[in-house]
């Protein structure tokens, strides 16, 4: 039940960590010292994304899943809603790409801005 409960906790943290990387810029333009945790997952999220590295919460998710005696995901909350945004169906190595390049077209915007204002 504790291998259940952490994979699903680190799921959430894995969500919260892309929505930090998409949109935490903008954090950034109300709180400046968030530059310096956002910038370095910034240039993570564009990494992963466009050199197709693993990211190390999905291996800790299915290391804990597997403790957890599943094979895959099943059928709660977390699973069902959530799970399909972290881990979309027919997710391509092109599609990476331009996810990787919104990524940083985002965040690109978002620190122009920011240093418009300083």
């Amino acid at each position: 039940m504790l291998y259940h409960v952490a994979a699903d906790s680190l799921v959430l943290f894995h969500l919260c960590f892309i929505l930090f990387v998409l949109f935490g810029g903008l954090l950034a333009l109300k709180w400046r010292p968030v530059i310096w945790l956002h910038l370095p997952a910034a240039a993570w999220g564009v990494a992963v994304e466009v050199f197709h590295l693993p990211c190390p919460l999905t291996r800790w998710e299915n290391l804990l899943r597997h403790l957890a005696g599943q094979d895959g995901y099943g059928g709660g909350f977390i699973e069902h809603y959530l799970l399909t945004l972290i881990y979309p169906a027919g997710l391509t190595p092109n599609i990476q790409l331009v996810l990787g390049a919104l990524v940083l077209l985002i965040n690109i915007a978002v620190y122009v801005r920011l240093i418009r204002r300083a």
